[in-house]
């Protein structure tokens, strides 16, 4: 945030240096600079301020920046007020805060002479942006600025009952503030109210009715410190920020309004020849005191590698306004209410860094021995798989891991599958995923119009329940739009077959009578991925209950895989074997089987008939409507001898062998 920020040469003892040179180290050790300019024997700066240093949002905090940085000693402004010692606050006001309020500070002055400021406070005012009001407005306004402090005056005679209470807005209560503007407050708004309504809305802007005129006689000073977050809610629910606005929701230190108070009553009572009453209303009911930190000047020359004496680092804290204490041969730090940034150890080292100049560290190489980090198997598989699917078509999705019962209803899951979130955002997220296929099935719906040809996938968690335990698992899955068994049975061949993975088959899917009434796969064109015995996942068609349900329009063929089982089993090694340099001979089977017969039963029973010279099997095609009951696998095979070229007429007799040994089951029929 950008800040304009005056700086008087009367805040120090010695001469100022050059415009240029000030700048120059304002951007190396504090924040950019982006403009400067010298007025008389003063400097008028322009500086983005970080949210994280309040302290900085005053002419004050710059100053006392410079001050460090130049090894000035700073002049704070006079504050020391003469009070009236027959006259006492405590007869005029009382406070009472019943929420978002630290601490509330206020002093009753009496007849101030209400006329135009002098043109020094003018001259101040409007070289920073504001434009000059009256005395006691522009007072209040300058103390802002110098200290970063806002204040308020109120006309004391107009508050009811003389009494303030810092209160939320009623609902339906209104105000007129001081630029003419009405708001409709609620339950939201921080207000300052007397007994009778609102007369200001707390932090942000005074009300006109109980604001300064030039009749007022008495008038109560109010320097308060409200909760930022209260602030902050107030002003986005009425849409108006200024400047005290800003400030209270970057958060002040409550200590600064006592201080503040007292300068601007100085200013008043200088000004226009007021009378300050005796002592101050303050609330403040939990003061915050100063925290310890323990220090270590050895530390700090660890951290940023440089040799920085110890009285060095000591002076450098306390021009920043840090005491320091020795306590059994260690340091302890109390930092100042002001800096609410400074937490830690590491963040004095950082300001003691800082100030001395990060440009003064040379570069060095580190003192340690630099290692590769432990491969990271599971990302490593994780990209392979990604990548070699991207390379097959696919495109990758990222769903959300929630979903809704309706849906999950519609894809075959009951109440009892399902892990329940205790606090869903919406309806729509109130379950854990039991598979990625609901998200990848979701991206098909809402696609299936924009796209012919759909290739997908995921990579993700589940959620589900299994022997009464809630476990998750890392999972990959894709879908693809149609129906498209052996296709994406291909892309698995290919992708296990590049992890290395040799023992990888396909399985009937044998559902249970319950599974059966609720599957999310088809029956009869689905099958288990299988490596070895274990089960790794799912390959098949999805349900037609379930397209109908989810109103796709065609067929959808979808595989899911268990990725923490697949990574453990995959292998970079490869094992080399000699490539033949005898061709092989093609020879295509069509069996006519019974419908429960499964591929993999005769796929077993040709390679067993043909033996060593049978190089590969592979079904390339599936009729199921032939006949009532049956359907027609043809399958391609591959002969080829690693050692000799094979003659057509030893194929010939090995594929006769084949054809005897499948007919010998009753109800097989090898069609000729």
């Amino acid at each position: 945030m950008k800040f304009s920020f005056l700086i008087l040469q009367s805040f120090f003892n010695q001469k100022l240096p050059k415009p240029e040179k000030l700048a120059e180290i304002l951007t190396m050790h504090l924040f950019p600079v982006e403009d400067i300019e010298k007025i008389g024997k003063d400097f008028l700066f322009e500086i983005e301020v970080l949210p994280n240093r309040p302290d900085c949002y005053s002419h004050l905090g710059i100053a006392r920046e410079i001050g460090t940085l130049l090894g000035y000693k700073l002049k704070l402004p006079n504050s020391k007020v003469k009070e009236e010692k027959n006259i006492k606050t405590k007869d005029f006001i009382k406070v009472e805060v019943k929420t978002g309020c630290i601490r509330y500070t206020g002093r009753v002055i009496l007849n101030p002479k209400i006329e135009e400021s002098p043109d020094w406070l003018k001259e101040r005012l409007r070289v920073c942006g504001i434009q000059p009001i009256n005395n006691i407005v522009d007072i209040t306004n300058y103390v802002m600025l110098e200290l970063g402090q806002p204040l308020h005056a109120f006309d004391l005679e107009k508050i009811k009952g003389k009494k303030i209470v810092v209160r939320k807005a009623r609902k339906g209560e209104k105000i007129l503030t001081l630029d003419d503007e009405k708001y409709e407050l609620d339950k939201d708004v921080l207000v300052i109210a007397d007994l009778k309504r609102p007369i200001a809305i707390a932090g942000i802007k005074g009300g006109k009715f109980s604001g300064i005129s030039k009749n007022t006689k008495i008038l109560f000073l109010e320097s308060a410190n409200f909760e930022k977050r209260a602030i902050r809610k107030s002003s986005r629910k009425i849409d108006l920020r200024t400047d005290a606005s800003l400030k209270f929701e970057h958060g002040l230190d409550p200590n600064l309004t006592e201080f503040a108070v007292n300068r601007a009553s100085f200013l008043i009572s200088e000004i226009t020849g007021a009378k300050v009453a005796k002592g101050l209303v303050d609330f403040y009911p939990q003061k915050v005191s100063q925290k310890k930190v323990k220090f270590n000047p050895e530390r700090t020359n660890s951290l940023l590698g440089i040799e920085i004496p110890t009285k060095k680092q000591i002076k450098i804290l306390k021009n920043l306004g840090f005491e320091i204490k020795e306590r059994k041969r260690k340091l302890e730090v109390s930092v100042p209410t002001f800096r609410q940034d400074v937490l830690n150890e590491e963040d004095l080292v950082e300001e003691v860094g800082r100030i001395f100049g990060f440009d003064k560290i040379k570069p060095c190489f580190p003192k340690t021995i630099l290692t590769f980090p432990k491969e990271n198997l599971d990302l490593f598989w994780e990209n392979f798989i990604k990548d070699n699917l991207k390379e097959m078509g696919f495109s990758e999705t990222q769903n959300y891991s929630f979903l809704s019962f309706e849906l999950a209803k519609k894809l075959g899951f009951t109440f009892k599958d399902l892990i329940e979130i205790k606090n869903p955002v919406s309806l729509e997220f109130q379950f854990l995923r039991p598979s990625l296929i609901c998200g990848l099935l979701k991206n098909i719906k809402e696609n299936q119009k924009r796209f012919e040809k759909i290739k997908i996938f995921e990579f993700g968690k589940i959620f589900k329940k299994e022997k009464n335990k809630k476990i998750e698992r890392k999972m990959v899955a894709g879908a693809v739009f149609g129906n498209k068994f052996f296709e994406l049975k291909g892309v698995l061949d290919t992708l296990f077959s590049r992890m290395g993975i040799s023992d990888f088959w396909f399985d009937f899917y044998k559902p249970t009578p319950e599974e059966s009434k609720r599957s999310l796969w088809h029956l009869k064109k689905s099958s288990e991925v299988k490596i070895g015995e274990d089960e790794i996942g799912f390959l098949g068609e999805i349900s037609q209950k379930v397209l109908f349900e989810l109103e796709i329009e065609k067929g959808v063929t979808a595989f899911e895989i268990d990725f923490e089982k697949l990574s453990k089993l995959a292998t970079e090694e490869k094992e080399f074997e000699k490539i033949s340099p005898y061709p092989a001979i093609l020879r295509d089977i069509s069996v006519l089987v019974p419908e429960q017969v499964l591929v993999e039963d005769v796929l077993k029973k040709i390679q067993e008939s043909g033996g060593e010279v049978i190089e590969d099997v592979d079904l390339i095609d599936i009729f199921e409507k032939e006949q009532e009951g049956q359907k027609s696998l043809t399958f391609r095979i591959v002969f080829r001898a690693k050692d000799r070229v094979l003659e057509p007429k030893e194929v010939e007799k090995i594929f006769q062998k084949i054809v005897k040994n499948l007919e010998k089951k009753p109800t097989w029929q090898v069609r000729k």
